[in-house]
Formats: C-alpha cells, structure tokens, sequence
C-alpha cells in the first residue's frame, strides 16, 4: 500500500519535524510521531509524510517560497513549470487547475498556514480526515487515521455497506473507522491552522436547466484526445525494472526470468490485459502503437523492446469464454504485441482462496483477490486495465428519466427496442416509460423516503431479467443484495441513517436521476477497485486504470445521454476511439457483453467452497457486531451452494466483510511509531452490539438519536 499523511495544528510553533506540538509531538518513550516506513515531504507546523513503496518519479515537490508549495502523488503528465502554474492559482482559490492535468495523482498545496488535498472524480484516490489534536489529520487511507486516534468500528457503516452500498446517502462521509470522515469525490479538502472545509472543484449539473446540446463527434473526440494523453502520459514515465534491487543471484537450474516469477514478481516493462473485450483491447493497442517503446526494457525479459506485454486470462473452470478468448487471440496477432495467456483451473475461482493482506476498507473484491492476483503476477511492472470503462462509458437505466425531463422522449426508442428483444414481451415499452415517468416526477427526498421505508418492511424484489433489473434501477436508490440477510435493528439503523439525510439543509443532490445514480456508481467501484489493487497487490507493479483519470472522466461525462443510450453505446465510442488513432481493423464480435462467465465462475466458486464458507460463518464477527445471524447466512451459502436463486454479490459482500473483520482483529502492528502503547485501530475488538445499533447508537452526523 501507497498513501500520503499529514495534518493541520492548531499550534502556530512546533518543537520539531514530524510533531504536531509539545502536547503530543513525542512519543512515551521519547520518539518523534511518525508514520512507519515514510518519507517527510515537508515539516512543521503542518507536515507532509509519503508513506510506502513510492518511486521516486512519483513523488514531486515544487516550491515558490518556503510557505508555498505543493506535492504531487502517483502519475502525473504536468511539467515542473506547469506545476508552478497551478500552484499559483490554487494560492488565489482556483482549485480546478490541480485536477486537470493528465494521469492518476493526489495534489497538496501549501500556501502559509492553508493545506488544500484534492481528490478525485471518481473516487479511486479518495481523502480521509479525521479531528485530532486540536487540529485536523488528514491522509489517502483510513487506516493511519484510525490507528492515530484509536477508532473503533462504526458498525452503522458496516450495515449501510451491506443495506445500502451503491446510495450515498446511506453512507454520507462515513468510513468503517468511528470519528474517520472520508471526502467525496470531486471535492477537496481545505485547512486553515486546523480548521477543515470541504469544497467542491466542478461543476455539478443542475436540476432546472437543461444540459446544453453537445455535439456528439466533438465529444467522442475529446474520449479519445483523454484516452490518448493518458495513456501517453504513463508511457513517457521512466521504466523501472522490478527486484533489480533485491535479486539473490544465481540459483542453479533457474534463470533471471524463472527466478522473478519464484519471487512473484511482475515482467519489466510495460504490459496490459487483454481479456476480449473493448475498454482492455483499447488500452492495449493505444499503448501499443503509441511511439515510446511500450514492451519490456531493452536487455531484461524477452529483449523485445518494442512489444507490449498482453496477458490474457483463461478460466479452464467454467465454460463461455471461448468467443473472448478467441478475439484476444486475433487483437494478439498484433505484431507489437506479446501475447501471454495464463490458465485459471478451480483452485482461482472466487471464494476458493481466501488468504490475503489487511486492506484499508472491505471491499466485495477480496473474495476475487486470489484469482486477479493470479493474472496480474503474469504481467509487467506497469500494468494496463480497463477497469472503470464500463462504469464511465455505459448509461445507467436512470438516465432514461434524465431524457424524459429533458424532452428527449425519441431517444428512449433504441434502449426500449433492445430491453423488448431481450424479454419478449409487448408489455416491456409501456413498463418501462412508466418507471422512467414515475423517477422524473420524484423528488429526491421522497425517493430516499421510499428506500427507508423499504428497508424498514424488509421488502427485497429481486429482479430477474434484464427488464427487470432495469426497472429497479430506475429509482433514487434501492436495498443492497446483502440486505435479505441483515436482523432487523441493522436494517432499522440504515433506514435511520436515510431519514437523518433528507432532514440535512440543502436536501438533494441538485442533479438529475441518472447522472447522480451514474456518479454514485462510478465512485461505488472506484472504492472496490481501490481495494482489489491492495488485496492482488504485486510487489514492484503498478496497476493503471486510465478511464477513471480526472481527464478522461471528464470527457466521457461529457457525452450526450442520447450517445450513451443506445446499445452498444461503450463498443462504438471505444472503436471511433480507436480509428481516430489509426487502428482499423477488429475482430468480428467486437464489444459482445459478458456478465454470464463472471456470475458462472461466481456460482462454482460457492459450490466448491461451499463447506469453507459454512465454517467461516460458525461463529463470525459480524453475529458479534449484531448485523446479521450466523445461521441465516450458513443457510444462505447452503442454498447457494445447491443452486437456488439468491444474489451472489450479496453473498460476496457478506463473505468479504467477514474477512476484512477478522484480519483487522488478528493485526497486530500499527502505522505510527512515538505513539503511546503503539495505539492502533480498534485496540478492544468487537463487544457484542446487541441494542447498540438501535436508540442507543449515534447517526452518521455524530447526533446521538
């Protein structure tokens, strides 16, 4: 794990680098309080720390003066001087300069006693903060935070996370650390000697006009003009050839390459997946005929300097990837490319391996870890993936109500026609028109009301069609596929937690339907994702997600809803994309959905793991923290197991949350070192919650109810 730390005192004058003033500047046995393993990026009295396996070109300081500066974390395709540009701006208020540069990076400025941290639009860099010390700590992990203030569990979060998941209003700024607060996405995070605010840098669509008309080529052009610059970005990044530090020497009967891969450590160079489908065979063709030597460096692994290194993933568990496999095998026929497929057998289904690091948060992804880890361990040290395409590309169903509000009822045909052939049946147009009808004329804060309510009178419809998936969608927000299994005073917790929203001033997203369901989506598994690269980590590799850059973002929010509608919509862009680079020729079936392998691979994986997971849920922490029975959810697995229709994804983010649990219980260590008993997170475990989610809790604004 990579993060950044820092904080702002109140205190004006502090005793030393790293202190946070003579009150609580030393540790009990005389340390300065620091993070373990950091790098001081700047000192008192509001210091810096990079914390992790930073590489040097990743971190980037730019002074002004000594009271003016700003830190630039990750990848980022601004100069120096362009740095500077946006320094000076961000010193008169104009926060939007920091997130507009290409690539994925977290910015901090400094001017005098103001500390402004900027996250992202999606949310895969997010900003924690937490009070402390007077003043305010803040960092890109929860974690550090928690352990710096001894935070126990908020088990309200952990019951919206399982209610309530992709509705922000469940979670508001919560985190699973009590008293840890988490910004949202496009907002940064701005102190003043220990004062905090949160602001917003862009621009949010508003509810009473309507978007201006966007020209459906420019705006394609701009996808691609993003895509582009950030894949070009990365590519103009210095290489770095992983272990080169840390390789034992010769081994008798192993060479370089076979000595890596015994330490599990990732080809140098640059590669990407190649699964099959659009948003990865993207990336790995723009990578590839992008001037810059993309392959391995010249003199390690094959020697091929100008090919890219494609991995492909093969399930040999479950049947119905053979039209995938076999269009990346035809996008592998590209010269520039080095095509590596590696073998998937039972023991990389989900749910089969369930050893793994603590993460920051849970996350549904742990119960994949193991088989992503398998495929990234085959890939280079910099390691292009299309995750986030789909999520910035496609239209939720709830922008169906966003062109009725607009007055765009033509546009609904081609969707509508689609979701008709998929059913078969006559009835589908009208269904679907009256849902959309229904959404545009509900208020937000009814919406949230209805959800509450539902929680509240345990009512779980789970759709089983597309069609019907697609009506469900098109509302405010709806119960998580968790919640069936949740007791009742953890359900009664969230429906609290929804009706302390609508009661805030300034109730509502001040959106449309669709675009506040799409960006909640979005940052749902911009966090997930978040997780996945903690929990699959590869030592020395870095995973690149260029559709969730700011930039690209931006481009594709950009789109018109009439584009995004239609289907097929993701495939077209991403092929216009390419043939404005100069790539023409794909593979026939090009951009053909594939949801049904992954709930397959899902399915066997409970089915074989099935007595495992029964165990795990023996006598599991989450009975302990009153959120669920232990026996309704053995009951589940078994009924998953033996093939009844219930909702996997909600199993997986029961099993997930099970084992995030139990290894933060099981931690030993802490991020700190100076800090008194070496304090960290959740230092009593968990003492049976039974009532303590109901009047006797606080809600997510800290207001005891």
């Amino acid at each position: 794990m990579r993060w950044l730390v820092g904080w702002s005192s109140t205190a004006a004058g502090a005793a030393g680098a790293g202190s946070a003033g003579p009150a609580v500047g030393a540790g009990t046995d005389g340390e300065t309080l620091q993070p373990v393993g950091s790098q001081l990026l700047w000192g008192d009295p509001d210091p810096l720390w990079a914390v992790g396996d930073w590489r040097p070109d990743e971190v980037r300081v730019v002074e002004a003066d000594h009271q003016t500066r700003v830190a630039v974390l990750g990848i980022c395709g601004a100069s120096d001087e362009q740095l500077r540009v946006g320094l000076f701006a961000a010193r008169g208020g104009a926060l939007r300069h920091l997130t507009a540069w290409p690539g994925s990076y977290t910015a901090v400025v400094q001017v005098g006693r103001r500390v402004t941290v900027c996250g992202d639009l999606a949310g895969a860099r997010p900003v924690f903060y937490t009070p402390w010390a007077g003043g305010t700590a803040y960092a890109t992990a929860a974690l550090p935070l928690a352990d710096l203030i001894e935070a126990n569990l908020d088990f309200g979060h952990l019951a919206a996370l399982l209610a309530a998941p992709d509705v922000p209003a469940a979670l508001h700024d919560s985190t699973p650390y009590d008293g840890v607060r988490r910004i949202p996405p496009g907002h940064a995070l701005i102190l003043r000697a220990g004062a905090r605010e949160v602001a917003g840098y862009e621009p949010v669509a508003s509810l009473a006009v309507a978007a201006a008309p966007t020209d459906p080529d420019s705006a394609v052009d701009a996808v691609r003009d993003a895509l582009v610059e950030a894949v070009r970005t990365r590519l103009s990044a210095p290489r770095h050839v992983p272990g080169a530090d840390i390789d034992p020497g010769p081994v008798p009967g192993m060479g370089p390459a076979e000595r890596r891969a015994a330490r599990g450590m990732p080809v140098a160079g640059i590669g990407a997946d190649l699964s099959g489908g659009p948003a990865s065979a993207t990336l790995a063709l723009l990578a590839a005929g992008l001037p810059g030597m993309p392959g391995t460096v010249l003199g390690h692994g094959t020697g091929a300097g100008e090919r890219l290194l494609a991995v492909t993933f093969n399930d040999l568990a479950v049947d119905g990837r053979e039209a995938e496999l076999e269009r990346a095998g035809a996008l592998a026929a590209n010269p520039r490319l080095h095509h590596v497929v590696v073998p998937g057998g039972e023991e990389t289904l989900p749910y089969l391996d369930l050893d793994g690091p603590l993460t920051d948060e849970p996350a549904p992804s742990l119960v994949t870890a193991a088989r992503h880890r398998a495929r990234l361990a085959a890939g280079s040290a910099d390691h292009f993936t299309g995750y986030g395409a789909r999520q910035v590309l496609d239209a939720h169903p709830a922008r169906l109500a966003d062109l009725l509000m607009d007055r765009k009822r033509r546009h609904l045909v081609r969707p509508v026609a689609a979701l008709t052939r998929a059913d078969g049946s006559v009835l589908v147009p009208a269904r679907v028109y009256a849902a959309a009808r229904r959404l545009a004329r509900t208020p937000y804060r009814s919406g949230v009301d209805a959800l509450a309510e539902s929680l509240m009178r345990r009512r779980f419809d789970e759709p089983g069609s597309a069609v019907g998936a697609s009506l469900a969608a098109l509302s405010w927000g709806r119960p998580g596929p968790a919640a069936r299994w949740l007791t009742g005073e953890a359900l009664a917790e969230v429906s609290v937690r929804l009706q302390a929203s609508t009661n805030r001033s300034g109730v509502g997203p001040g959106q449309r339907p669709g675009d506040y369901r799409a960006r909640a989506a979005l940052a749902r598994y911009a966090a997930d994702l978040r997780i996945l690269e903690q929990a699959a980590e590869i030592r020395s590799q870095r995973l690149h997600a260029p559709f969730l850059d700011n930039q690209v973002v931006r481009a594709c929010r950009a789109l018109p809803e009439a584009l995004r509608v239609r289907p097929g919509a993701r495939a077209a862009i991403l092929r216009t994309v390419l043939e404005g680079a100069g790539v023409t020729e794909l593979p026939a079936g090009w951009g053909a959905p594939s949801f049904a392998t992954a709930a397959a691979a899902a399915r066997t994986g409970v089915r074989v793991a099935a007595d495992a997971l029964v165990e795990l849920f023996h006598t599991p922490l989450l009975a302990e923290a009153g959120l669920v029975e232990a026996r309704v959810v053995r009951k589940a697995v078994r009924g998953a197991a033996a093939g009844e229709a219930l909702p996997l994804d909600g199993l997986a983010d029961l099993v997930s949350l099970e084992l995030w649990l139990q290894r933060l219980l099981a931690r030993r260590g802490t991020c700190w070192t100076g800090t008194p008993a070496r304090q960290r997170a959740v230092p009593g475990g968990i003492a049976p919650q039974r009532g303590a989610l109901g009047a006797g809790g606080r809600g997510p604004a800290g207001i005891a109810r």
